[in-house]
């Protein structure tokens, strides 16, 4: 079994780009989306506490289609969940 490094997510405000540069290296099918197995994998390398509940709300928030996986226009509203439930600074200064 391989193990990875993940670089951590930068510290302080963060903006929109940053944070999805910092999911894009836990896209594992490199498809440019993030599955809520990736969005989990993603939380637990910040070691947060009941990654995978947050990951399937995050998910479930941002996924408006409903193909179980955020990416595109969906981008947005990943960002304001993560902004509002994981308490994290981010700013939207471009779209996805």
């Amino acid at each position: 079994m391989a193990f990875m490094r993940y670089r951590g997510l930068p510290q302080g405000e963060v903006t929109a780009e940053e944070f999805w540069a910092w999911l894009g290296q836990f896209d594992a099918d490199h498809d440019g989306r993030i599955s809520r197995e990736e969005l989990q994998r993603a939380l637990r390398s910040l070691n947060l506490w009941f990654a995978s509940w947050k990951a399937r709300g995050g998910v479930r928030a941002a996924d408006a289609n409903r193909d179980g996986a955020v990416g595109g226009e969906e981008a947005g509203r990943l960002f304001a969940y993560a902004q509002k439930q994981l308490g994290g600074k981010i700013t939207q200064l471009g779209s996805y």
